[in-house]
């Protein structure tokens, strides 16, 4: 873009559209300005042999994936030797994790959990993890977060992980669906996926992977003749609720949350385990101001209803602008 867009005659909806192209289009530096961001993958205890061989399968993918994506990848529940050290190593490398100042940390759990009333855990060779044990080892975490845990009985964990900036994601909606998940496989093949890229930015966003995989989960239910015993939720916005895939059209939430909060969904759209070339270009510093805008003009548009439609396309010129120049300026 070599000049200022000349809004004085630009009607609305034309200037959106003028802006997304002018500010959002990839250029062609090449620089790579990726920060260092790291992955956490958490295989459980298989309980058979046909889950464990699963469970490695959904583990490689996300490998691959973080390995297309630069991620520094630690595996927690493939070593052979003393499998029951499995959580002091998962503390251990969460206490590492947790110290680094900057950069996204995508913590993944795959296999079986439990729930026995009060308490939920996911299960490790060795001594369990539960959701409180795991939320006091995060409690210190401020690098962007991102849990997602693909286990069984798995629902409490949002309550127990939710805050501002995180994005939690859950197979099930409570501790009592305690039936085997296959949420879990559905993320893995979809988070690298093309074809889940909803809003055709060139690729996968965690929300867009949480959407595809939760449709191919009823997919399964339905084709099967079978009650779905697992309903995976999606929580970004703190509120430790969650929310489920059919809330959303497109990468938008078309409901209501409760209390007048902010939908879920703006935080987990913009955590992207394989970058497109475009993203890459931004610096870490323009990339959070990037977020942080189009929180903001999530929230302008929950507001749009109650607005006077002068004030609302004012508010939406000037955050658009802004997210145009950091583009501009890569």
């Amino acid at each position: 873009m070599k000049g200022p867009v000349p809004f004085g005659w630009v009607k609305p909806a034309a200037l959106v559209l003028g802006l997304l192209v002018a500010g959002l289009l990839p250029g062609v530096c090449p620089a790579q300005t990726n920060e260092a961001r790291s992955l956490v993958l958490v295989i459980g205890a298989a309980g058979e042999s046909e889950y464990g061989t699963q469970f490695a399968a959904w583990a490689d993918l996300w490998k691959q994936a973080a390995a297309r994506g630069g991620l520094q990848t630690t595996v927690i529940g493939a070593d052979p030797e003393q499998p029951e050290l499995d959580r002091t190593r998962l503390l251990a490398a969460l206490t590492n994790e947790v110290a680094r100042p900057s950069g996204e940390l995508w913590l993944v759990f795959l296999g079986h959990g439990t729930y026995d009333g009060r308490t939920a855990k996911f299960n490790l060779r060795g001594p369990d993890i539960s959701a409180t044990d795991l939320a006091a080892a995060l409690q210190p975490c401020r690098r962007p977060l991102a849990v997602i845990d693909c286990a069984s009985a798995s629902g409490p964990f949002i309550h127990a992980l939710s805050g501002p900036g995180r994005v939690i994601i859950t197979a099930t909606r409570s501790g009592y669906e305690v039936n085997a998940t296959r949420f879990g496989g559905y993320l893995a093949r979809a988070i690298a996926d093309p074809s889940a890229d909803l809003d055709k930015d060139g690729q996968t966003s965690l929300l867009e992977a949480f959407l595809l995989a939760s449709r191919e989960v009823a997919q399964f239910y339905k084709e099967a003749g079978r009650l779905a015993t697992e309903h995976a939720l999606l929580d970004d916005n703190g509120d430790g609720l969650g929310t489920p895939a059919d809330w959303f059209r497109g990468v938008r939430a078309v409901k209501t949350a409760a209390d007048g909060k902010a939908v879920d969904g703006v935080r987990a759209q913009q955590f992207v385990l394989v970058r497109s070339v475009a993203e890459q270009e931004l610096a870490p510093a323009a990339r959070a101001q990037r977020d942080a805008l189009e929180v903001q003009l999530a929230a302008l548009r929950a507001r749009k209803a109650g607005m006077p439609e002068a004030a609302y396309y004012q508010q939406l010129k000037s955050i658009l602008l802004e997210i145009s120049r950091l583009y501009e300026a890569r």
